[in-house]
């Protein structure tokens, strides 16, 4: 069976519900059509893809408020027109101030349960954790970019200031974190005023965070990181008794980093490195993956989910091994990512039969997040994620800034004598998988997505429909999708009754969802030079392309006479 058969195997099929965009001179996808717009008028003006992604990454804080934040974490792929790559690791950190036994654990609750008393690690100050967003994205323009902050911030503040329609994504988002939001009274009057959520239609006008904007825009990030902003944060953060000071801010550092790289059919893949799990885990599964003929086997038939389900328990089960800040716990990277220890494990797999794999510390991470991907025809690519963790962060404005903080402590064990204990300056670890592959040296496929730790097993996933099954970027990203860590195995609704009933005869315990993970985007780079551009159904997710260009040369236009 060939690649291009997938459509024909007796296992799942669907429909796309997106169409993908192709051009040459630029492509920018993101999950919401304002922020892919925002990169494309930067790359339309002259900017190269980092310019359009900074602009694209302050366009999101403000249409995707629930998402991501400047007082969030940032995991960013740059590749660069000379084929260089780079991971700028701008995630949230502890603050100095914190300690192991900061929070108090509610009796009772599993390992893997990070639930403290009052929620204090998810909502309010004491969640927050020192934010790397704003940092890492003026050091990748700064350093890697060609426009003026200013000019890339236009976008953002131009929607902050006029206000753009509620989708009913947002709409939806907003009434899930209702009862949270409702207790500050900044974020109720923005998101629940008069005690209604927004609805979608409706507009939402954000003239503070607007004006902290404008404030950036002069700064530059020290207007947050040592400047009247960050003021404001502290001052906020010292009178509820939290953590967060002012030396977290002016000593946080962004750290770039050199990626993970794996082989895989004749593909390079590239991904972060710890302190994610993502880069290791990818490379890891794709190894196991291999020694199989996955393409005979084909996209959505029980042996395929099958294998996929008892590769992702097995990766779980490694990853309290491969998880963690490398300036604290030692990573066995070149362990987890050989073909020697892929072999060893693919040995244990049994094709008949779902297993029990050695369980691993299962990280809690947010699940709210959101991703970019965006290209600008010169061999430039930009590949990000970033968040402020769970839905609405904190789920509270920090009075005089409009900005929502993340609520990042709450990924941390709060027992200590654990991998994933609170150590000041500690970095969080991450799923975030902002990852490229190459075929003979030059980049194919640059994707990635939001969902929490579920997001490197959707990467997987696409990786493998692209590769193995030879599905088109559009029906890759949006193909359905499966999770497990063990003992459920979460499938989508779209996957076929039949191939549900398959699984469950081999052992599975299956959980229909609606959705794996959340809105993925991506980019395909053709021999031609031409791009394909690709968002999915989970999200409001919408490709930019720029086609065309500028005029021959030596062609003018004169009037007559």
């Amino acid at each position: 069976m060939t690649k291009s058969d997938w459509r024909t195997c007796a296992g799942t099929k669907f429909t796309c519900e997106k169409q993908p965009a192709h051009g040459s001179s630029g492509m920018a996808v993101s999950n919401h059509p304002l922020a892919s717009a925002a990169g494309m008028e930067m790359l339309a003006a002259g900017g190269n893809a980092i310019d359009a992604a900074v602009a694209m990454q302050f366009a999101l804080t403000v249409v995707e408020p629930m998402m991501v934040g400047l007082m969030g974490g940032t995991t960013c792929h740059i590749r660069l027109a000379d084929g260089s790559h780079r991971i700028i690791d701008g995630m949230s950190a502890v603050p100095l101030a914190g300690h192991a036994t900061m929070f108090r654990p509610i009796a009772g609750t599993p390992p893997n349960v990070y639930d403290v008393e009052r929620r204090e690690n998810q909502v309010g100050p004491k969640a927050v954790a020192t934010p790397g967003s704003l940092l890492a994205w003026c050091h990748a323009l700064r350093t890697y970019g060609t426009m003026p902050l200013a000019d890339v911030m236009q976008p953002a503040i131009r929607h902050a200031e006029r206000g753009f329609t509620v989708t009913p994504y947002l709409a939806e988002c907003i009434g899930s974190a209702a009862a949270d939001l409702v207790q500050d009274p900044f974020a109720a009057d923005r998101l629940v005023p008069d005690g209604t959520p927004l609805a979608a239609g409706e507009r939402l006008m954000q003239a503070d965070y607007g004006e902290a904007l404008r404030l950036i825009a002069q700064q530059g990030e020290a207007a947050l990181h040592g400047g009247p902003l960050g003021d404001l944060l502290v001052e906020c953060m010292e009178r509820s008794g939290a953590f967060l000071a002012r030396r977290d801010l002016t000593d946080y550092r962004v750290v770039e980093r050199a990626p993970i790289r794996g082989r895989y059919r004749g593909f390079e893949i590239l991904g972060p490195p710890p302190p994610a799990a993502s880069g290791v885990h990818i490379a890891q599964m794709l190894n196991i993956l291999e020694g199989y003929d996955v393409a005979r086997m084909g996209y959505g038939t029980v042996d395929t989910f099958h294998l996929l389900a008892e590769i992702l328990k097995i990766a779980f089960a490694d990853r309290a091994e491969a998880s963690g800040d490398p300036a604290f716990v030692k990573v066995p990277v070149e362990r987890l990512t050989s073909k020697d220890y892929a072999a060893e494990r693919r040995a244990d797999i049994d094709m008949a039969r779902a297993r029990q794999w050695k369980s691993g510390l299962a990280v809690k991470e947010g699940a709210d997040t959101t991703h970019l991907t965006v290209a600008d025809g010169r061999g430039n690519v930009v590949c990000t994620t970033q968040t402020i963790n769970s839905l609405f962060g904190a789920r509270f404005i920090v009075p005089g800034t409009g900005m929502i903080p993340n609520d990042y402590m709450d990924n941390f064990d709060p027992r200590p004598g654990h991998a994933l204990s609170i150590a000041p300056g500690k970095r969080v670890t991450t799923s975030m998988s902002p990852m490229m592959a190459l075929e003979g040296g030059k980049v194919r496929f640059a994707l990635g997505l939001p969902g929490g730790r579920k997001i490197f097993p959707s990467a997987l996933q696409a990786l493998v429909n692209l590769i193995d099954h030879g599905m088109a970027l559009q029906e890759a990203v949006e193909a359905p999708r499966l999770w497990t860590e063990g003992p459920f195995l979460e499938v989508e609704h779209g996957i076929a009754p039949a191939t549900r009933l398959g699984l469950e005869a081999r052992g599975h315990t299956l959980v229909v969802m609606p959705t794996v993970a959340g809105g993925m985007n991506a980019i395909e780079f053709h021999d031609d030079g031409g791009m394909t551009g690709a968002a999915c159904w989970r999200a409001d997710g919408s490709a930019a392309a720029m086609g065309g260009g500028l005029a021959r040369a030596g062609v003018r236009f004169e009037l007559p006479g």
